[in-house]
């Protein structure tokens, strides 16, 4: 084991960016992120569940979710894994935020607050070329004008990072080199140049963990691989079996069709043999895209 925690396991990126304490990190590492554009000041952390207005609506649970000092909204997402329709679940959680805003009675007058979605990703977008940083907005096909700013989302896709330490030329770039490989470096770079990473130095040695905190962080650290074990057993086994069995129904269907028939049977299959070794159906939805109905409904 490294001399500092592991980023992407659920307590080490909520200790580095999801707490009080350590917030002061979060908005050095946002305004890094959106140099040049805007300056976060403040901000305030809020419950990452958001429970469904109605009864039968579908609720979010968020990785951080926190509003700057003008009311803007962010959310926070680490991603180990790709799973089906990502794009539409990072839609429907900024939409589902938009849509919160809506005031009840009538003096609401649509005064939206900007929503920002920053998900960091451990793999590269499905049917897009590799990018580091992918800034997407509503803008008019033609000319690019924005068409709005009020919906924003920000992947972050830590694969496309290569660079070395001496060759981070920014801050966002040195923050990237320093997440993507945190658990194996022996020092903390970059301290004589950013006070930020100091303090990070100081909360993400493992030696100077409180008891409780290390107990914690081990079960964190064996949660994390044995999900992504599992996880990747299960999607391949279901993956092959939905193949096979679409591909058999593609030659009467058309292939196109019947990969595609056997691309949801895959996830399906995936998701029954995830419910059979007891895993949450929080991250049976973030490894397969299938909804909490879906998976309920599953024998």
């Amino acid at each position: 084991m490294g001399r500092f925690i592991n980023p992407f396991t659920d307590m080490g990126f909520k200790r580095i960016f999801g707490q009080e304490a350590t917030k002061d990190l979060l908005i050095d590492f946002l305004n890094d992120l959106l140099v040049g554009e805007k300056q976060i000041k403040d901000i305030r952390f809020l419950d990452k569940e958001l429970i469904p207005e109605f009864e039968g609506d579908r609720g979010v649970i968020y990785d951080i979710y926190c509003t700057t000092e003008n009311g803007e909204h962010l959310i926070v997402e680490m991603q180990n894994k790709p799973q089906a329709r990502f794009r539409e679940r990072a839609l429907y959680y900024l939409s589902n935020t938009v849509v919160r805003q809506g005031a009840k009675g009538t003096e609401w007058k649509f005064n939206l607050k900007a929503v920002y979605g920053i998900f960091f990703m451990n793999f590269n977008l499905k049917d897009a070329s590799p990018k580091l940083k992918r800034n997407i907005m509503l803008q008019d096909t033609e000319t690019h004008e924005t068409f709005s700013d009020k919906l924003r989302f920000i992947f972050i896709e830590l694969p496309c990072f290569k660079k070395q330490e001496e060759e981070c030329e920014t801050d966002f770039e040195r923050w990237i080199y320093v997440l993507k490989n945190m658990e194996i470096l022996e020092r903390m770079p970059f301290k004589a140049r950013k006070a930020a990473f100091e303090k990070l130095e100081k909360i993400t040695d493992i030696a100077a963990l409180s008891k409780e905190d290390r107990m914690k962080y081990d079960e964190s650290i064996k949660v994390y691989r044995d999900y992504l074990v599992t996880i990747e057993g299960a999607v391949e086994e279901g993956l092959a079996k939905g193949f096979e069995k679409g591909m058999a129904q593609g030659i009467a269907q058309g292939i196109e069709k019947g990969i595609e028939k056997g691309r949801t049977e895959g996830f399906i299959e995936a998701a029954r043999n995830m419910k059979s070794l007891g895993i949450s159906t929080e991250l049976i939805i973030k490894a397969t895209g299938l909804t909490a109905e879906e998976i309920e409904n599953i024998d």
